[in-house]
C-alpha cells in the first residue's frame, strides 16, 4: 500500500527547480542552445512570441536560433512562481541587449511559461512573450 502513495516533492525545492529553469532558458536563448530546449520543453510544446506568431517546439527553437540577431546579454529577473499540484506557472522579466542587421537593441520582455512535473522534472509545455515599450521588432 505505500508503495503506491507518492510523496510529495518540497515545495521550495519545486520552485528552486522553476527559477533555475527560468535562468537557465535565458542563457539558452542568448547562446542559442537547442539542446536545452529539446530537452525542457515538451514535444507538444505551444508558444507565443511577443509579436503574435504562435508556435511549437520546432517553431521556438528557429526562433531562439533565428540567425540575424546576436544576443550580447540576455538575463531573467523577477522570477515568480505559482505551484499547482503538478503544474507550475512561472513569471519573469526577461532583459535582453543585442544586435539585429547592424542595429542595437535594448528592450524588455515579460514572460510566462507552464511548466507540467512529471517523472523526470518538469517540462515547459506552454509559454508568451509580451514586449515592453518601445517596440522593437525581433524574434522571440
Amino acid at each position: 500500500m505505500d508503495a503506491c502513495i507518492r510523496e510529495r516533492p518540497n515545495p521550495e525545492l519545486q520552485r528552486q527547480e522553476v527559477v533555475a529553469l527560468e535562468k537557465e532558458t535565458a542563457r539558452a536563448i542568448q547562446l542559442g542552445d537547442a539542446t536545452f530546449f529539446r530537452r525542457v520543453y515538451s514535444d507538444d510544446f505551444s508558444g507565443l512570441l511577443s509579436h503574435g506568431q504562435t508556435v511549437d517546439k520546432a517553431g521556438w527553437i528557429a526562433a531562439v536560433q533565428a540567425p540575424d540577431i546576436k544576443y550580447e546579454a540576455f538575463m531573467a529577473s523577477d522570477v515568480k512562481v505559482r505551484l499547482y499540484r503538478d503544474i507550475a506557472v512561472a513569471t519573469s522579466l526577461w532583459s535582453i541587449r543585442a544586435f539585429s542587421r547592424n542595429q542595437r537593441i535594448d528592450s524588455q520582455m515579460r514572460v510566462i511559461h507552464v511548466y507540467m512535473y512529471t517523472g523526470g522534472g518538469y517540462r515547459a509545455v506552454t509559454a508568451q512573450t509580451t514586449l515592453l515599450p518601445p517596440y522593437i521588432q525581433q524574434p522571440l
